[in-house]
């Protein structure tokens, strides 16, 4: 469902991009080209700061948003998903939140108040809240990532990180055009 929010913004998305029928787009949002955005998913803009602005969701060029992730920001903060990256299944970005470039994001993960670098990867059920990630960093499964942290303790993401990273991005463009042609058989 696309849908306007009360300031009257509506999303804008490409026209290459997949969005399920199911998911609900709204307000100040923008999807870029060959973006998969699955079912159930929620990518809401809606609040605005104190001044009655709010900055957009942006969704980078060749990206997935999986199965149940939401995506919301507090008080019209922006959030960026970078190009190439993937938000899987049930996880929640909400915002002030930038995500890179090429960036994996597995299962149930939550990021808040937080910046993430390119070629990141943080696996499935973690947190990152308020502690910006550098650059090709690797957060096990189950990491909780906090302003306290010590990232000299957090590893680099291995060659086989990144090609998994690439091949789920790379797997959901290719279902951006699959079920692109079926939308003309419904």
């Amino acid at each position: 469902m696309i849908r306007k929010n009360p300031s009257g913004h509506l999303p804008v998305i490409a026209e290459s991009a997949y969005v399920d029928k199911t998911a609900i787009i709204c307000g100040k949002v923008i999807i870029k080209d060959n973006v998969f955005v699955g079912p159930y998913a929620v990518i809401r803009a809606d609040e605005v700061d104190a001044n009655g602005e709010m900055e957009p969701i942006v969704i980078g060029a060749n990206s997935n948003i999986q199965d149940g992730v939401v995506i919301h920001s507090k008080s019209g903060a922006a959030v960026t998903i970078g190009e190439y990256s993937s938000i899987a299944h049930r996880s929640i970005v909400h915002g002030p939140c930038k995500v890179g470039n090429r960036v994996f994001i597995g299962f149930n993960t939550v990021l808040f108040n937080c910046e993430v670098g390119d070629g990141a990867v943080i696996r499935h059920n973690s947190v990152i809240d308020g502690q910006d990630l550098p650059a090709e960093f690797y957060v096990p499964s189950s990491t909780r990532i906090c302003p306290q942290t010590n990232l000299d303790e957090i590893p680099r993401v291995t060659v086989a990180a990144t090609e998994f990273s690439e091949d789920v991005a790379h797997t959901n463009i290719d279902l951006v055009k699959g079920y692109k042609a079926l939308q003309n058989e419904f």
